[in-house]
């Protein structure tokens, strides 16, 4: 039976450490806010590790911090009404059709807007000569990431021949292990804190490739690895999973990098743009 989480948390707190308590007082008190923060937005916020946190989590038996969020997220929904469950925004199932269509474009909006206003033309810079300069390009995700990964590689494959993006994630990390100095992975992910992809990027810089890390938060445990990290703008609650307005925030920002790297290496570019759309265009009749 899920329960009351928060109920949950009361329920053990004497059994819990002093940093484990540290970090139920934080959540007991900011509930919707802990929902958007990443594990170690969390420990920080607490002035804990983010080992205190997960911890946390084991004590309260649950998997992990996405779990969580998930079990935290059900439980204020199930004691605020207007906390909503199906979207993680503020639609109601009582809202008309006009109103559900105004609410999901500001949304989107917003993401947008939000992940401009995140864009630091250094990092864009740095991200931009990274991949020129490799002699591979490697696109990583999974799940809702990988989607991401796919049309990223299927945008810059028309302007270059050196991009790969595989699917399966042990072929992932095989073909992570194989990079060298002189390729570039770019890894896609929201909340910095799936398995597979932390893992990828852990070999890829082991192996000694360059990580572009693509994610909502400037700290987590992908993001440790990564040389550059360009952040996306949309809030997903746990329940959203795959959300379009961070799919839109993440596409954005890989169709800003590929107009930008089409501008400055404008002859190059164009030249193989020309070559790929001909191959095609007997198929598009």
């Amino acid at each position: 039976m899920q329960g009351d989480f928060i109920t949950r948390i009361k329920s053990a707190y004497n059994q819990l450490t002093k940093a484990e308590k540290k970090v139920a007082d934080y959540i007991l008190a900011n509930p919707k806010a802990v929902l958007f923060m990443s594990i170690t937005d969390l420990a920080e916020a607490c002035e804990v590790g983010d080992t205190s946190v997960f911890r946390f989590c084991k004590t309260m038996e649950l998997k992990g911090y996405q779990e969580f969020k998930m079990m935290l997220s059900l439980s204020i929904g199930e004691t605020q009404d207007e906390m909503d469950q199906f979207t993680g925004n503020n639609i109601s199932v009582e809202d008309s059709f006009n109103d559900l269509a105004k609410k999901v474009l500001n949304t989107n909006i917003n993401a947008l807007m939000e992940t401009y206003s995140l864009i630091r033309e250094d990092k864009m810079d740095q991200a931009i000569r990274m991949l020129h300069e490799s002699r591979r390009i490697f696109f990583y995700g999974v799940g809702a990431s990988m989607l991401t990964a796919m049309k990223a590689m299927n945008k810059f494959l028309r302007i270059e021949n050196k991009v790969v993006c595989i699917q399966d994630s042990h072929m992932q990390a095989m073909a992570a292990a194989t990079m060298s100095a002189e390729d570039t992975a770019v890894l896609f992910s929201y909340s910095g804190a799936t398995k597979d992809t932390i893992h990828v990027a852990r070999v890829a810089k082991k192996a000694g490739a360059k990580i572009i890390c693509i994610t909502r938060f400037v700290k987590s445990p992908l993001s440790t690895y990564a040389d550059v990290t360009l952040l996306s703008g949309a809030n997903e609650g746990p329940l959203q999973g795959g959300s379009t307005s961070a799919e839109i925030s993440q596409l954005f920002l890989v169709d800003l990098i590929y107009t930008e790297y089409y501008r400055r290496y404008f002859d190059k570019c164009s030249q193989n743009n020309e070559r790929t759309s001909a191959s095609v265009l007997e198929k598009l009749c």
